[in-house]
C-alpha cells in the first residue's frame, strides 16, 4: 500500500508514535513562525524555558498584525520582538515587509518540511507541499525549544480536481465549494490533499489561496504535490535549491474523497456571516456594496493584484464604493510599483495599504454602520471586521475588483475580458530581503528590550481534585476565538497584557461575563459545538485563565483552541449527552469530585447542586495531555519534567 503526500511528510518526521488514524503522534518541526499578535506571548513563553537557542532549521519572527501606531504600545511589543529574535537564532521580519503566510511562501517554504506557526492560516505554505500547521503560542514555543508537536494522527481527504477553471472563476472559488460541501467543522482531525489534472493548471499562489483557507474547515492543514509548478515558482523566487518532488503514491489510500469539477465551478461568495455560507455569484448579484477590500493572506499575491489592476485600468470606482488594496508582501508592492499595476489602481481610485492583515483582523478599514463589504479574505465572522452590523461577503480578486466598478456585486464570468486574467508567474521575481533581519551569532550580548505593556503570562497551578464553580456563560455553536477575545484596532495594541484584555473576554456574547467571573472568583463555560473556531490566537485561552475559569463544558471543540486550553491548565469537558446542555442556566453551581482520577479516566460526572442533577461528560485529552492537565498547563509540566 503506498503513501500519501501527508504521509511520507509524517513518516520522515515521526518522533513519537505510529501512524495509525485517531492516535496521538509527536512530529519534528523544521520551521516556525510568529507573529507580532500571538508572537510576544510566545517569546515570553519561550524565554521562561530558558533555552538559549532555536533548534529548528528556521524560525521567523513576523510583524504583520499590530502595524497601526497610534501609542508606543504596537512598537514596544515589535522592539521586543526584534531584539528576543536577535539573542535566540530566529530571523526578524520587519513592519512592512508583508503578511507572514504570503512571505514564507516566496522566501522560506520548502516542499516536504514541517512548519508549525501561531496564526491559523499557517497551512497557507501547503501550497507548496509544505505540511504547515497552524498552533497556539505554546506550542510553538516548545517547537523551537527543540520538542516534537503532538497531532492526533489524521484522516486524510482526498481531493481531486478535475478539469479546468473557466475565466472569471478563481481558485477562491474552489475551497469556497469545498467549504460549502463539508462546512466549517467537516476538517476536523483531518488533512485535505489535493490532487488530480486541474492540479497542474494552478499556480503556486492560486494554490495557496486554498491551502490558506482550508484552516476554516477546522482542518489540520491542506496540502499540493510539489511539482513543476512548485519547481518554477522556487526558481522565479532564485530558490530552485529548495525544491523537492513530492506526490502521492498511485496506490495511496484516502479516507474520504471528494471530486471537483473545475469546469463547472461558478463564481461563489461566502455569505454573512460564515465562511461556508456559499452561494453563486448569480445568486448574490445586483447586491448594493459599500466597500470592498482586496488583500489579506488570502489573496494579496502578485498574480491576485496584477489580475485587479488590469480589470481596473481605465476604469473608476463607482462613487459609493470605497476600494482598498494591501499588498501581501513588500515584494508584490515593488513589483506592481516597477511596472505600472500600481498606478493603474490608484488612478481607478483604489486606496493603498500597508502590506499587512490590516482590515481582515479589524485593523482599520471597518464598514460603515450596516454597510455590506466584499473582500477577498477569508473570515467574515460577525463583527470582526469592526463593526458590528456590517455584512461581509468573502470573494474572489476577480468578483471584487468587477464590483468595485459596478457598485453591486457582479459575475466576473460575463463581465471581464478573459485576456485580461492572463497572467503568467514571472520568470525572476524581485527579490530583496533587506526588511529580514538576521539573528546574531550564537554567544552575542543581546539585551532584550520589554515596554511597560508587556505583562507576564498568567501563572497555573496544579489541578484540584474537588471544584465548585458557578456556571458564568452559555453560548451556542460555532463561538470563534473571536468572540472569546475579540480582535480589533483599541484591543490588539494589548495583546501582551492579559490583565487589560481580560475586561474584553467573551463581551461580545455577554458584556457582564468579566466583572460575574471576577465576583465569582472564576468559574465554567458552558457552550455549543465547535467551541473556538477560527483564529490560533492564545488570548482566548489565556485571558479565561486570567478570569479563574476552570473548565469548559462544550458540546465539541475546535482543534488549536482545544489545545490551548489544555496547555493552560483548563479542563476541556464534553457532553457526553448534548441534551444535559439545555438543562443548564447561568449561576448555576457545578460540583466535580474525584477530578484527577476523572481525568485519569477521562470521564466524569459533574454534580449541578443548584438543581440537584447530575450530568456526566468525556475528558477530552490525550493520555499524554493527563500529566499536563494535572500540573496545570504546559509550562509546569514541562519544569516538573526536569
Amino acid at each position: 500500500m503506498g503513501y500519501t503526500i501527508t504521509e511520507k511528510i509524517i513518516k520522515e518526521h515521526l518522533a513519537i508514535g505510529e501512524m495509525v488514524r485517531g492516535t496521538e503522534i509527536g512530529i519534528t518541526i523544521d520551521q516556525t513562525l510568529t507573529q507580532d499578535s500571538t508572537g510576544t506571548m510566545a517569546y515570553l513563553q519561550f524565554e521562561a524555558m530558558e533555552v538559549p537557542r532555536v533548534k529548528t532549521k528556521r524560525s521567523v519572527a513576523y510583524i504583520d498584525h499590530n502595524m497601526l501606531q497610534t501609542g508606543p504600545e504596537n512598537m514596544d511589543d515589535h522592539r521586543y520582538i526584534q531584539t528576543v529574535a536577535k539573542k535566540h537564532g530566529i530571523y526578524y521580519s520587519k513592519p512592512g515587509n508583508g503578511i507572514c503566510h504570503q512571505v514564507t511562501v516566496e522566501r522560506f517554504g520548502v516542499p516536504g518540511q514541517t512548519l508549525l506557526g501561531s496564526d491559523s492560516h499557517t497551512p497557507t505554505a501547503g501550497g507548496l507541499g509544505m505540511l504547515a500547521i497552524g498552533a497556539g503560542g505554546l506550542d510553538v514555543a516548545v517547537a523551537m525549544a527543540g520538542g516534537p508537536y503532538y497531532i492526533t494522527m489524521p484522516e486524510i481527504v482526498k481531493v481531486e480536481l478535475a478539469g479546468k477553471l473557466q475565466p472569471g472563476v478563481a481558485s477562491k472559488d474552489i475551497i469556497l465549494e469545498v467549504l460549502k460541501r463539508c462546512t466549517v467543522k467537516g476538517g476536523v482531525n483531518r488533512v485535505f490533499e489535493y490532487v488530480g489534472e486541474g492540479v497542474s493548471s494552478l499556480t503556486v499562489p492560486e494554490r495557496a489561496t486554498v491551502t490558506n483557507m482550508g484552516a476554516e474547515l477546522g482542518a489540520t492543514t491542506s496540502i499540493f504535490p510539489s511539482d513543476d509548478i512548485t519547481k518554477a515558482f522556487l526558481t522565479a523566487q532564485e530558490r530552485g535549491e529548495d525544491f523537492v518532488p513530492l506526490e502521492a503514491d498511485e496506490d495511496a489510500v484516502y479516507d474520504l474523497e471528494i471530486i471537483v469539477d473545475l469546469n463547472a465551478l461558478n463564481a461563489l461568495a461566502a455569505c454573512p456571516h460564515s465562511p461556508d455560507n456559499v452561494k453563486t455569484i448569480v445568486e448574490l448579484e445586483g447586491t448594493k456594496v459599500d466597500q470592498i477590500a482586496i488583500g489579506s493572506c488570502t489573496n494579496s499575491s502578485y498574480l491576485d493584484l496584477m489580475k485587479a489592476a488590469n480589470i481596473l485600468e481605465g476604469k473608476t470606482v463607482s462613487e459609493n464604493v470605497s476600494l482598498v488594496i494591501a499588498p501581501g508582501s513588500k515584494q508584490v508592492l515593488n513589483m506592481l510599483a516597477e511596472n505600472g499595476a500600481l498606478a493603474k489602481l490608484i488612478d481607478a481610485g483604489a486606496r493603498i495599504l500597508e502590506c499587512g492583515c490590516g482590515p481582515c483582523i479589524g485593523m482599520g478599514q471597518s464598514p460603515n454602520t450596516s454597510g455590506v463589504s466584499l473582500r477577498t479574505f477569508n473570515r467574515n465572522f460577525k463583527g470582526r471586521s469592526g463593526t458590528v452590523d456590517a455584512d461581509v461577503y468573502i470573494v474572489s480578486p476577480e468578483t471584487a475588483a468587477v464590483s468595485a466598478i459596478t457598485g453591486v456585486i457582479t459575475n466576473p464570468v460575463t463581465t471581464i475580458d478573459p485576456a485580461l486574467l492572463d497572467i503568467a508567474i514571472p520568470e525572476v521575481f524581485k527579490v530583496n530581503d533587506n526588511m529580514i533581519v538576521e539573528p546574531a551569532p550564537e554567544g552575542t550580548q543581546v539585551d532584550i528590550v520589554k515596554g511597560p505593556n508587556i505583562k507576564p503570562f498568567p501563572e497555573t497551578v496544579k489541578l484540584q481534585d474537588a471544584i465548585a464553580k458557578k456556571v458564568l456563560i452559555i453560548v451556542e455553536d460555532n463561538i470563534t476565538t473571536d468572540h472569546i477575545m475579540p480582535s480589533n484596532a483599541k484591543l490588539l495594541p494589548y495583546r501582551s497584557n492579559i490583565p487589560y484584555l481580560s475586561d474584553y473576554c467573551l463581551t461580545p456574547c455577554d458584556v457582564d461575563f468579566p466583572q460575574r467571573a471576577k465576583d465569582n472568583g472564576g468559574g465554567i463555560i458552558i457552550a455549543g459545538h465547535n467551541y473556538g473556531q477560527g483564529s490560533s490566537r492564545e488570548h482566548a485561552a489565556l485571558a479565561p485563565l486570567y478570569l479563574g475559569i476552570k473548565a469548559v463544558v462544550a458540546k465539541s471543540f475546535a482543534r488549536i483552541h482545544k489545545n490551548n486550553l489544555i496547555n493552560n491548565g483548563i479542563l476541556p469537558l464534553v457532553f457526553k449527552n448534548e441534551a444535559d446542555y439545555d438543562t443548564l442556566e447561568l449561576l448555576d453551581e457545578l460540583t466535580m469530585e474525584q477530578v484527577l482520577d476523572g481525568v485519569t479516566k477521562k470521564e466524569m460526572t459533574l454534580h449541578n447542586a443548584t438543581k440537584g442533577t447530575f450530568f456526566d461528560v468525556i475528558v477530552d485529552i490525550t493520555d499524554r495531555q493527563i500529566d499536563i492537565i494535572k500540573a496545570g498547563g504546559l509550562i509546569n509540566f514541562m519544569k516538573m519534567d526536569r
